[in-house]
């Protein structure tokens, strides 16, 4: 490592990478899946320099993308995509959806949205921005819209907004709910998160006894998926980025 160049965490380095979070990059550390210059790294919070040093994860070198500028990305995910960067299994993955361009800086999945579930994902480059959004501690509230079969009993509703208490033991954080007009022996409600748990509508929803028939992300913080097309994408403004990096106290 030279003493002249800037040198950063190891884990940040990853996350700049576009390999995972930097929550992401410790747990890859300790799982000893890392190492720098050979020697197996027993610290995410060890300093690398970019530059000159040789990191690898899971035995593949890492590199900071070429263009030297951070993307980040707005996509509307279709349904039977996988949220990450490759699927043993084959599947198309949001990267797939991506032009070769775009997918050479290595944007990294923010969070996930499940196989059959849709709406607005965003990927980014900026390791420090994923970290942020990531992080239980600068959670940004996350709308869906959820059509379900029938109409939605008021005790659903009343257990949503008080904050239930899932059948496998996890304690939900009151979300806010709204209902929309029943059509066509369908009804969509309207969820607002706040927490992270996994699958948790899809989780409430079973435990209420309510057929999910569609789930859709529509925003996130300050952003919303307006009426970007099923399966495209466009990168933040200026404006939605700053205010974006605002939210998570980053600007």
């Amino acid at each position: 490592m030279s003493d002249s160049s800037p040198t950063i965490r190891l884990n940040k380095f990853i996350a700049q990478c576009g390999i995972s979070s930097r929550r992401g990059a410790d747990d890859l550390v300790f799982a000893g899946k890392v190492t720098v210059n050979g020697v197996l790294a027993d610290s995410p919070g060890i300093k690398v320099d970019p530059a000159s040093d040789a990191v690898e994860v899971n035995g593949k070198p890492i590199s900071l993308p070429n263009s030297g500028k951070d993307i980040t990305i707005l996509l509307n995910k279709p349904v039977e995509t996988v949220t990450t960067v490759k699927d043993p299994q084959g599947r198309e993955t949001v990267l797939d959806l991506l032009p070769k361009d775009i997918r050479d800086m290595r944007p990294f999945p923010v969070g996930r949205l499940d196989f059959f579930s849709e709406g607005l994902l965003l990927l980014t480059t900026d390791g420090d921005l994923c970290y942020r959004l990531t992080h239980p501690k600068w959670h940004l509230p996350k709308v869906y819209n959820v059509t379900v079969r029938g109409t939605v009993p008021d005790k659903a509703v009343k257990a949503m907004r008080a904050g239930m208490r899932l059948k496998e033991g996890d304690q939900l954080a009151p979300a806010k709910v709204e209902l929309k007009k029943p059509v066509a022996g369908t009804q969509v409600i309207e969820i607002t998160l706040i927490q992270g748990i996994n699958r948790q509508i899809r989780r409430m929803c079973s435990d209420l006894n309510l057929t999910i028939l569609r789930l859709k992300r529509v925003k996130q913080g300050p952003l919303s998926l307006g009426d970007l097309k099923n399966g495209t994408w466009r990168e933040l403004t200026q404006d939605e980025l700053k205010s974006l990096k605002k939210e998570v106290k980053l600007a």
